[in-house]
């Protein structure tokens, strides 16, 4: 499980990292940032896109060599960027990582869930959501201030040597596990017919939409519309972050007794938080209280739809899981897309308040799912 976990914090730390190093790699290649945060949507919905074909061709493989083929990839690709001597390369490196990242978050929820003892699902979910948080609190920042200092390269030089050294622990520490319940082609006409999951997935492109409109940009918002230094725009992400692994530990208190009531809290808190993003620019206190708010907030939601989508589909966990995986990204393909228009047509001043008239629509749309099928989501489908 912490092998699991560490690769969590590896994936999700290249996959978010540039989000802290727009300015510098606009600056390299002369791109505003706008142009250069076309990358993030990119990544994303080659991730979106991928998740299930690539989880369909990998269904019967055994999933512990299938880890290392993608550590392989996603090395490779690391090194590609290193080296990127035009955007567009970096760009291809970053396709390379996404295909990488498509397959692991297909599996991994699954994984996590075989691997824990009896009754500890929601906790090892936790686990795994721990290193995503850390990816926030530990991961971003650090890769942030590697590029400030020794350039945004050497920051994906680093995430590689990394990410060897996972791959070193997962081939000696992790047992073979076959492929199980992992479903084929078949399972996705079986999966459409339960709308109460067609519903989840539908909220999840929408509160994830809302939710990286505004944080795709959040490092520039800091410096060019809140006026604050690069060092303050580290420490939001780093706040941001640290509580993430605060929504993770609610989650994993509460996640069995009070599902419903925590996803539909998280959301108004979401909604909250993207609406006084721009009135909270004004005070160095105020953003940092936000980013609290808001880091809790955003892990809750994640951690909740993931289990939610597992108890809909017990019998094929790795294709909902990797349709759920490629929804996501989509959606946070979506939302940079979004943050980069209103940044370039409106303002990045709005990127808050056009964030939170989605997020607003998501409470609303969470609200009438667990009130419509409130008895299928307690017991499972």
């Amino acid at each position: 499980m912490v092998t699991l976990a560490v690769a969590a914090f590896i994936f999700n730390t290249t996959e978010f990292v540039p989000v802290g190093l727009l300015s510098d790699i606009a600056a390299s290649f002369s791109m505003s940032t706008a142009q250069v945060g076309l990358m993030l949507t990119i990544y994303a919905w080659v991730v979106g896109l991928m998740s299930l074909p690539f989880m369909l061709m990998t269904s019967q493989m055994e999933r512990r060599g299938l880890l290392v083929k993608i550590f392989i990839l996603f090395i490779a690709s690391h090194a590609l960027s290193v080296v990127a001597w035009n955007f567009w390369i970096l760009v291809l490196s970053r396709i390379g990582i996404a295909l990488a990242h498509a397959v692991f978050w297909s599996i991994t929820a699954s994984l996590a869930i075989r691997l824990a003892p009896a009754g500890k699902k929601a906790q090892a979910l936790s686990l795994l959501a721990t290193g995503t948080a850390l990816a926030m609190v530990l991961g971003l920042p650090l890769g942030r201030v590697i590029g400030q200092y020794l350039g945004w390269r050497t920051t994906f030089m680093v995430i590689g040597i990394v990410a060897t050294m996972t791959l070193i622990c997962v081939i000696k520490l992790l047992p073979k596990l076959p492929s199980e319940h992992s479903g084929s082609l078949k399972s996705i006409p079986i999966l459409m017919k339960r709308p109460v999951l067609l519903c989840l997935y539908a909220l999840t492109v929408v509160v994830v939409t809302a939710h990286y409109t505004a944080y795709s940009y959040i490092e520039p918002f800091i410096q060019s519309v809140a006026l604050m230094s690069q060092g303050f725009a580290t420490m939001l992400l780093l706040v941001l972050g640290a509580a993430g692994i605060i929504g993770s530990v609610l989650f994993s208190m509460l996640g069995n007794k009070h599902p419903a009531t925590l996803i539909i809290g998280a959301i108004v808190l979401l909604t909250l938080s993207l609406v006084l993003l721009l009135p909270a620019a004004s005070s160095p206190m105020w953003i940092a209280l936000l980013c609290v708010v808001w880091g809790i907030a955003i892990m809750t939601i994640g951690l909740g739809m993931q289990v939610k989508v597992l108890a809909m589909a017990p019998d094929a966990t790795d294709v909902a899981m990797s349709l759920y995986s490629g929804i996501f990204n989509i959606g946070i393909g979506a939302g940079a897309l979004l943050g980069n228009q209103v940044s370039i047509h409106l303002s990045m001043a709005n990127i808050g308040y056009i964030g939170a008239v989605l997020a607003l629509a998501s409470l609303m749309w969470c609200i009438f799912i667990f009130r419509r099928y409130a008895e299928i989501l307690a017991k499972g489908y």
